[in-house]
């Protein structure tokens, strides 16, 4: 993977475990398509279908970075609204990489000390500093990846 140069290590090391973890997710829900997964049953509509579930991950990656760029006054990244989820099963390999592309260059000019602080409320309400968002960008796929892999493998 050829990273640009960025002003923090510490961002930068983010950047790359996230692309490295969204790729598994990806590749992890490829693998649950092919052994028709089925998700638990639930309300949310992240989770009603296994193309939904994609297009929420992926969906959310762009939107995770999007934000970063509004409260740090950063030009906004470009990343286009994912796929309809009935559209995932031929788009979501493509739309990765649109969503990756973006995030390895839009949080280049981020220094560390504008990381801890301040905090800025998220679409959701809650409150995040940037590094704690990066944070949280990096764990959506992996804790989505491990659900699909427990539903592959259950326990006895």
């Amino acid at each position: 993977m050829n990273m640009p140069p960025f002003r923090s290590r510490a961002v930068r090391a983010l950047v790359i475990l996230h692309e490295e973890h969204l790729r598994r997710f990806l590749n992890t829900w490829h693998t649950a398509q092919h052994r028709a997964v089925r998700l638990p049953a639930t309300e949310h509509d992240a989770y009603a279908s296994m193309d939904a579930l994609c297009r929420h991950v992926l969906g959310a990656a762009g939107g995770y970075v999007t934000w970063m760029c509004k409260v740090l006054d950063l030009a906004n990244p470009g990343i286009r609204l994912a796929p309809e989820a009935a559209l995932m099963k031929q788009n979501a390999g493509e739309y990765l990489e649109h969503v990756l592309d973006r995030w390895r260059v839009a949080l280049l000019e981020v220094t560390d000390d504008r990381l801890e602080l301040p905090e800025y409320r998220s679409e959701w309400q809650t409150l995040y500093s940037v590094d704690a968002m990066l944070e949280h960008a990096l764990m959506h796929p992996i804790r989505h990846s491990f659900q699909l892999e427990e539903l592959m493998n259950p326990s006895p």
